[in-house]
C-alpha cells in the first residue's frame, strides 16, 4: 500500500476507536503511527490494540509504528467541602500541604517540589490556565497568593507553574510501570511526557535501552530554553501546544512550533505536530477554516507528522478526520510553493561521507526526475540523513530489522519496507527495484537512486550512490 502523502498522521486511539475494525479503518484512511495514551485505559485494554494494529500489519505488509504515550507527572489540587468555590480577583488564597479539604481561602497543593521551587512574584496557572495566582509570600510548605486572574475551580484540576524548573522526574511510579509494561509488548516509541532538561531523557534511556526511540513532548517554556540540548538528546520531539499554550502567551505558540521544527530540520530529527489540530471535528465532520489552516501551516513548515488526539479517541468523526487530514497534506504537498519553501528551508551538509552522500542522492533525484530513492539501511540512520534534505522523490526505507521499519514510518516521505539484507551490489540494486515495482514506485525501465553502506550490515556507514533501472542493470555506482 503506498501512501500519497510525505507528511506522516498519527492518530490516538481510545474508547471510540479501540477495536479492530476501527484501527483498520483508520488505517486505510490514512494514519500511518498509531498512540497509544497511558493516561488514560487499563493495560489489558492497550495490549489489544497493539495486537490488533499487528495482525493489520501482517495483511497489510506494511509497517505500522505505535507510539506509547507516558502520562508524567500530573500537578492537581486537592479537594473543597460543598463542591466548587469562586476566586475573585484581588483576593487572598493560599495553597498549603495540609490534607483538609479545601474552602474559597486555601486548598491542599499535595506537590512539595513545587514550594521548593517557588519564589514570591512566581505564577500559578489553575485548570488549563483559567485561574492565575501570583504568589506573594512561600516556604517549604505554603504559598499565599493573590488572585490575579479568578472564576470557578473545582477540585483536583490541574496547576501548571510556567517559568520554573521544578526539580521532578518526568517518569513517576505510575510511569514506570507502564513503560515496562509497553517494552514487552513492543511499542516502537516512547512519548515522554514534562521533559523540562536533556538529563530527563536520559533517564528514560537507561531504562528503554534501546528497545524503543525516544519521543521528547515539548510541554513547558523550561525545556524551549533548553531547546538545542533536548534535540541531541532526543530520537524526536514532539510540538504539544496544549501544555506548552497554558503556560506560554497564545502568541508565542506558533513561533515556538517553527522554532522547533526548524531545530529538527537541522539536526535530522522528526517532529510532530500536536494538539487540537482538527478539534472541532470530535463533534462535527468537517473542520473549521482555521484549524484546516492550522494543519497546512505545519506541513508547510516541513514538519514529519500531524497529530490527532480526541479527534480519533472519543470523537464522533474518527474516520472523517484522518481522512480530511490526508486531503488537507496531500493538497498542501501539491503546491508549488510547498516545494520551494523545502528547498529554502534546506540545511547545510556537515562535511562527512553519509551527509555528502545523502545530498548528493537528493540532488540526483532532483535532477534526473527518479521514482523513488532507496535506502537501505539497519538503524534508519541512512533513512533519516536522506529525509532531512526532503528530496522531491518518496523514500523507500529499506531495512532487514522490523523495529526500524517501524520507526521509520513516523519520518517524512519514507515508506519503510522489511527485505533481506543484501548480499552484494548487484543483489543490493535487484532488491531495491524490485521492492520499488512492487510498492508502486515505477514501472519497467523507471530509474531509481540507491543509497547504502558498505561493507553491509554496518549501522551508520552511508559510503555509497548507485542509480538503477527497474528490471534493469545499474547505470552507474
Amino acid at each position: 500500500m503506498r501512501r500519497q502523502h510525505r507528511t506522516k498522521i498519527v492518530a490516538t486511539l481510545g474508547p471510540g476507536t479501540g477495536d479492530a475494525k476501527s484501527i483498520a479503518t483508520l488505517f486505510h484512511a490514512g494514519a500511518d503511527v498509531f498512540r497509544l495514551n497511558f493516561s488514560h485505559g487499563a493495560h489489558s485494554e492497550h495490549k489489544a490494540r497493539l495486537d490488533a494494529i499487528r495482525e493489520l500489519e501482517r495483511s497489510s505488509a506494511r509497517p505500522i509504528a505505535v507510539m506509547m504515550d507516558l502520562q508524567g507527572p500530573k500537578l492537581r489540587i486537592g479537594t473543597f467541602k460543598g463542591g466548587p468555590v469562586e476566586l475573585r480577583e484581588g483576593a487572598a488564597f493560599r495553597l498549603d500541604l495540609d490534607e483538609a479539604e479545601g474552602d474559597s481561602d486555601r486548598v491542599t497543593l499535595p506537590h512539595p517540589e513545587i514550594f521548593q521551587a517557588l519564589e514570591p512574584g512566581a505564577d500559578l496557572l489553575l485548570d488549563d490556565g483559567r485561574i492565575r495566582l501570583t504568589v506573594e509570600r512561600c516556604d517549604a510548605k505554603s504559598a499565599d497568593c493573590r488572585v490575579a486572574v479568578g472564576g470557578p475551580l473545582s477540585e483536583r484540576k490541574g496547576v501548571n507553574v510556567p517559568g520554573v524548573v521544578l526539580p521532578l522526574s518526568p517518569l513517576t511510579e505510575k510511569d514506570r510501570a507502564d513503560l515496562a509494561y509497553g517494552l514487552t509488548l513492543g511499542v516502537d516509541w516512547v512519548a515522554l511526557s514534562f521533559v523540562q532538561r536533556p538529563e530527563d531523557i536520559e533517564e528514560a534511556r537507561a531504562l528503554i535501552q534501546g528497545k524503543a526511540g525516544i519521543l521528547a513532548k515539548l510541554e513547558k517554556p523550561a525545556a524551549i530554553d533548553k531547546l538545542d540540548e533536548i534535540v541531541a538528546a532526543a530520537d524526536a520531539l514532539m510540538v504539544a501546544r496544549g501544555d506548552l499554550g497554558v503556560e506560554m502567551p497564545p502568541e508565542d505558540v506558533p513561533v515556538q512550533q517553527r522554532r522547533i521544527i526548524e531545530a529538527c530540520r537541522l539536526a535530522g530529527k522528526p517532529v510532530v505536530v500536536a494538539t487540537q489540530m482538527l478539534d472541532s471535528m470530535v463533534e462535527r465532520p468537517v473542520p473549521t477554516r482555521a484549524e484546516a489552516s492550522d494543519v497546512a501551516t505545519a506541513v508547510y513548515s516541513g514538519a514529519d507528522a500531524v497529530m490527532l488526539s480526541a479527534e480519533t479517541a472519543v470523537g464522533d468523526y474518527a474516520e472523517e478526520a484522518v481522512a480530511m487530514m490526508n486531503r488537507i497534506i496531500e493538497r498542501v504537498e501539491k503546491d508549488p510553493v510547498y516545494r520551494k519553501g523545502l528547498e529554502a528551508q534546506r540545511q547545510k551538509p556537515e562535511p562527512t561521507t553519509a551527509d555528502a552522500v545523502a545530498t548528493a542522492a537528493a540532488q540526483m533525484a532532483t535532477t534526473l526526475a527518479v521514482n523513488a530513492i532507496a535506502t537501505y539501511t539497519t538503524s534508519g540512520s541512512t533513512t533519516l540523513r536522506v529525509a532531512r534534505e526532503r528530496p522531491p522523490a518518496p523514500i523507500l526505507g529499506l531495512t532487514p530489522r522490523d523495529d526500524t521499519a517501524r520507526r521509520l514510518a513516523l519520518v517524512w516521505g519514507v515508506h519503510p519496507a522489511r527485505v533481506p539484507d543484501a548480499q552484494d551490489l548487484d543483489d543490493m540494486s535487484a532488491t531495491a527495484t524490485h521492492q520499488a515495482k512492487i510498492d508502486g514506485f515505477g514501472n519497467e525501465g523507471d530509474r531509481i537512486v540507491i543509497t547504502a553502506g558498505v561493507p553491509f550490515s554496518t549501522p551508520g556507514k552511508t559510503n555509497l550512490l548507485r542509480i538503477a533501472r527497474i528490471g534493469g542493470a545499474s547505470e552507474t555506482s
